[in-house]
């Protein structure tokens, strides 16, 4: 949906829209969205050949999830997008690394005073269950700050995870873990003056850990959290 109304946006704009997008059945990619649609991988090495070829003066990646930030932090990282000249429209490149690296993103969190779950490396078994005793179980591993983890409920659970990984990976990250918690959501709206909008607040049905975001039922307005905790959080 994101995705589609930025499309609308740009062609009401009279810019002319590339679209590269593997999936011939969503409607981002139907031909009245976009000038082209090139239905590839989305994937560093085929999106420079794709700007080779059409030679774009900007690049929009914040609304094709996950998969369009980090074939755009690759781009940028590699300095594709800088050789050819295109300039990343919305969020910016630094911020985008920033929210991508865990231990980057818990340092501005706590810079502006809010909560982050603990998070502490770790080299050795020994290093991971001290780091597991200090922040409490349950507790999430992961093999890289941008991985999906895996969850320990006590040290015998954590001991298997660790031995598993850590012959093939230098370190592993031993983190609180959320899962359970609610998920809440604020659609929120901002221009190039900094004027902010809170549109809208959203819960998940699922708590975290049981569904991914996009496939998880939202009720719109949330629904158990009170006049005082929606206030703070908007």
């Amino acid at each position: 949906y994101l995705a589609c109304e930025a499309l609308k946006a740009l062609r009401e704009e009279q810019i002319d829209v590339v679209v590269v997008n593997p999936n011939i059945a969503t409607v981002q990619t139907a031909k009245e969205n976009a000038d082209k649609v090139y239905f590839l991988p989305v994937t560093a090495a085929v999106v420079e050949e794709v700007i080779k070829k059409e030679k774009p003066q900007g690049i929009l990646l914040t609304v094709g999830g996950q998969t369009a930030v980090s074939c755009g932090l690759e781009l940028f990282e590699k300095g594709v997008l800088k050789a050819h000249g295109v300039k990343v429209l919305g969020t910016s490149m630094p911020t985008v690394q920033v929210t991508e690296d865990r231990e980057r993103f818990a340092a501005v969190l706590r810079q502006l005073g809010e909560p982050a779950p603990p998070c502490q490396p770790a080299a050795t078994v020994e290093e991971a269950l001290k780091a597991a005793a200090t922040i409490g179980y349950p507790i999430v591993v992961r093999t890289a700050l941008r991985s999906e983890g895996q969850d320990a409920y006590d040290s015998q659970e954590l001991r298997i995870i660790v031995e598993e990984h850590l012959p093939r990976f230098e370190k592993v990250y031993v983190e609180k873990s959320l899962k359970g918690w609610k998920q809440v959501q604020y659609e929120v709206l901002r221009d190039w003056m900094d004027n902010c909008i809170s549109v809208c607040d959203m819960e998940s049905v699922d708590p975290m850990g049981t569904a991914a975001p996009a496939d998880s039922i939202v009720v719109v307005p949330a629904q158990t959290l009170s006049s005082a905790e929606l206030s703070a959080l908007q």
